[in-house]
This record gives C-alpha cells, structure tokens and sequence, in this order.
C-alpha cells in the first residue's frame, strides 16, 4: 500500500514538472501554405484555407509549394527575405520568425502582377508630410466640425514649414474658422460671415498649426498639425 502511494506521488510530481508520463503537450508552431503556380497565380493561406491578411507577431512554419519551373515565390518584410528557385519546382518548408510590420509574397520574374500583403500585429501607418505646393482646404461646419485636408481630401497631420493656398471654408454663422501658428493667426468672423476665403498662409518654423472654431473649441470643433522642417 505504501509503495503504490509514493508511486502515484511520483507520477503527479512529474506530471507537475512537465516530464515523464505526466509530461505537458508543448504548443505546436503555426503552419501557413504558400502556394504559388501552375498557372499565374499565388497564394498564403493558412492551414484551413483562408487567405492570410493579418496574423500576430511570432515564428510560424510555412510550407512552400513551388508547382511551375517559370514561377518563384518570395516572402519578404521585416527580418524576412526567402524565396524558391525560379528554374524548377518542388516543395519547401521555412521557419520564419514575423515582426510588427507589413509583408509582401511574389513572384520575383512575374511581381507585377502575382504578389500580395499582409500585416503583422497592428503596424502604425506612416504620416504623410504635406509640403507647400499643396493646396488645403479649411472648412467648418455646417455642423459642430472643423477640418483642415488635403484638396484631395486627405486630413493634415504634418507639414513643412512655408507658404501654403487654403480656402477657407465658413459654412454657418454659429461657427468661424481660424489657423493659428508660429507667426501666423487669423480668422473668419464668427457670428456674422458665410463664404468662402483664398488665405495665404505662411509658416515660418517648425511648431504646431491649430485649426478651430473661437465659439465652440471647447466642445470639440478644434484640430492640430505638427510643422516639420
């Protein structure tokens, strides 16, 4: 009796140290499938057949199918950069460890047209810099809004030091519109004017350029734009 109770002790103490019979099922590593040919097309889906458009940083094996001697597949981005042969086929089997970032597989001699992406955990999207040959478009309301874009309707997060054309766009007498940075503030006149205005606005050093409506910047109707050399 005694002996069978340290024998059944020794199982759980091993089974509790992860050896033995007791020994715990290490995770496996992700699989993906990366497909590319007979014909002109290539593809990364993962083992259940659904095509790969995010997945969380980490190592994954990915099995690399080459089925055309006139295609190749690639994989490249962050810390990354494997492909097949282009002369003849076969399969492949990589362990690739993927960072926070974006990823591109291809077809090196066809990359026109067979590629695709990815992401890799939720990369931050660069900020686009605007430079003074572009033309902005100030407007504030009708409603409780104030914008500062692009003409081409992209909202302004950074931009250059110097002269830029915005057209001012004072939509309701509730509101007004003013730019306000280093060396420069003016405004429409708040209560009273409706209209469109042509300003010329001239930054003249690196700072912040606030957008905003003088009676309701407190409740929101208010933006800024970082100036960059």
């Amino acid at each position: 009796m005694a002996r069978a109770v340290v024998v059944a002790a020794g199982i759980v103490a091993a089974a509790l140290l992860g050896v033995g019979e007791g020994a715990a099922v290490q995770a496996q590593t992700p699989k993906l499938m990366g497909i590319v040919g007979p014909g002109p097309s290539i593809t990364l889906r993962t083992v259940t057949g659904a095509r790969v458009t995010r997945l969380d940083p980490g190592t994954y094996e990915i099995e690399v199918q080459d089925l055309a001697d006139d295609h190749n597949f690639r994989l490249r981005g962050p810390g990354v950069n494997r492909a097949t042969g282009v002369d003849g086929n076969g399969t492949e089997t990589w362990t690739v460890t993927l960072a926070v970032g974006t990823y591109t597989y291809l077809c090196d001699p066809h990359s026109g047209s067979m590629r695709g992406t990815f992401t890799v955990g939720n990369p931050v999207a660069p900020v686009k810099t605007v430079t003074p040959k572009t033309r902005l478009v100030l407007a504030s309301g009708p409603g409780r809004s104030i914008t500062l874009k692009t003409a081409g309707g992209f909202s302004v997060k950074q931009m250059k030091v110097g002269t830029y054309d915005v057209t001012v766009r004072d939509r309701s007498r509730a509101h007004n519109a003013r730019l306000r940075g280093p060396g420069y503030n003016r405004a429409t006149t708040p209560l009273t004017y409706v209209g469109t205005q042509k300003w010329k606005v001239a930054l003249k050093r690196p700072g912040t350029l606030t957008f905003l409506c003088d009676p309701h910047a407190a409740r929101g109707m208010r933006g800024t734009a970082k100036i960059v050399r």
